[in-house]
């Protein structure tokens, strides 16, 4: 894209890096960066500004005050932002795709175990198992997420407003987003109590631990969008052409590009979008299925809206042609993965060079605010929506199933469980009730 990394010389506290050193951490990270976003930013933050020293504290805080102004996964683009820090392009795209790829194998791994065996014993056991672990987590993302958020009665009053349009409604998520961003943006100035942070204090940062490069051309954003327009095109036409346009494949881009720039509010957010319409639309998986696939993301190093990848999977899985369950699966999960992640290198390629501006806009962070608020309402639409699929047998009570979710509650919530021992301990849990049942003729 015909962009350098920046010049000049290393800020005080920090220290230069090779090439070759920061892609054996960034391909390091990749296979340890468990926690969801929360846990991924704290390791990078231990690793790259405490330990290595390779940017500053205030260089670092203000790259993740501007990924979380985009859609998408704030930790992967942070890692990308990074990577172009200290070595331009190509050092973004290494941070960047090494950060996701050991995850995308262990889905497809995962993925096919799942739909391949998932009425055997033990698995169907493990599953029942994780199911209501699945409800608690998300039941828990709420509260976590709103107490953060809803700071102020009419961030409360927009959630519940944003709860009743997806639940009662049927308003689109993608609409509920940019309605709650134009809200916030309108209201920055008339209510900065309510959508405005504290503003900013202290001397303005260098980036990366360097001296800021010079402000591009505003022509430069176009060409990078240029760019990764005809990364998006080139392949995707080229998959229309083999398998037609209305193939499961072309369907999966489609729908998974225009979830892509809707991510707002974490992967829990996106996921209410994704699984209305992955389950009563294009019906490629029922709803424990996406139960499933989320508690996968979870227990699973990479980013939690890897999930994706899987609901494409399984919608190859169940549409398979003259591939083959595996192929199509496997062919339609590459493409949701390649869909999904490609706007956030365009986010960051085509903010970086502006990212102080963006970060330090007081309209934008009202935006970003009203936007979070309106998420925590479309998060709880979410828990109840799997809540009526796991907790329950029909109309009657799932007492283990209800058990199960408030122990993982409390685990969660009070005690601070680690969240991939708690999905691990709701799969050994179902695995022995299933072994129970069995044993005693149920």
């Amino acid at each position: 894209m015909g962009m350098a990394g920046p010049t000049g010389t290393p800020a005080a506290g920090t220290r230069p890096v090779g090439f070759g050193e920061a892609l054996r951490y960034w391909v390091r990270l990749g296979f340890i960066n468990f926690g969801g976003p929360a846990g991924q930013i704290a390791i990078m933050h231990r690793d790259l500004v405490e330990d290595r020293r390779w940017i500053g504290e205030r260089d670092f805080l203000r790259a993740l005050n501007f990924c979380m102004l985009l859609p998408g996964p704030e930790a992967q683009q942070l890692a990308t932002y990074i990577g172009w820090r200290l070595h331009g392009l190509w050092g973004g795209v290494m941070a960047g795709v090494w950060f996701i790829l050991p995850s995308v194998f262990v889905m497809l791994a995962l993925s096919w175990l799942l739909a391949a065996h998932r009425d055997a014993p033990l698995m169907e056991g493990a599953l029942y198992g994780v199911q209501p672990v699945v409800v608690a987590i998300v039941a828990e993302a709420v509260l976590r997420i709103g107490g953060r958020t809803l700071r102020h009665g009419s961030l409360v009053l927009l959630a519940a407003a944003a709860f009743v349009a997806i639940r009662f409604l049927g308003v689109p998520f993608p609409a509920i987003v940019a309605l709650a961003g134009v809200l916030g943006w309108a209201l920055a100035r008339p209510l900065p109590r309510v959508f405005l942070p504290p503003a900013p204090t202290g001397d303005r940062p260098t980036c990366g631990g360097q001296a800021s490069p010079a402000m591009a051309p505003l022509t430069y954003p176009l060409k990078v969008a240029a760019v990764c327009v005809g990364l998006w095109a080139v392949p995707v036409g080229l998959l229309a052409l083999w398998q037609g346009w209305e193939s499961v494949y072309l369907d999966v881009a489609r729908f998974f590009t225009v979830a892509a720039f809707v991510t707002f509010g974490g992967a829990y957010a996106v996921l209410s979008y994704v699984a209305e319409a992955a389950v009563t639309v294009y019906r490629w998986l029922e709803p424990r299925e996406m139960v499933n696939g989320l508690a996968l993301a979870e227990s699973t190093p990479g980013p939690l809206i890897m999930v994706t990848q899987y609901v494409g999977f399984m919608a190859g899985w169940r549409s398979p042609g003259e591939l083959g369950p595996f192929w199509s699966g496997t062919l339609a999960a590459l493409v949701t993965t390649y869909v999904t992640f490609l706007p956030s290198f365009l986010f960051i390629f085509a903010g970086a060079p502006y990212v102080e501006a963006l970060a330090g806009s007081r309209h934008l962070q009202a935006a970003l605010v009203g936007v979070t608020a309106a998420v925590v309402g479309v998060i709880l639409h979410l828990a109840l929506f799997f809540a009526t699929h796991v907790l329950f047998d029909g109309r009657r009570p799932d007492p283990f199933a209800l058990a199960l979710a408030g122990l993982a509650f409390l685990g969660l919530r009070r005690l601070r469980w680690p969240l991939p021992g708690v999905v691990a301990l709701g799969a050994l849990v179902g695995v022995g009730w299933a072994v129970g049942r069995r044993a005693v003729g149920f």
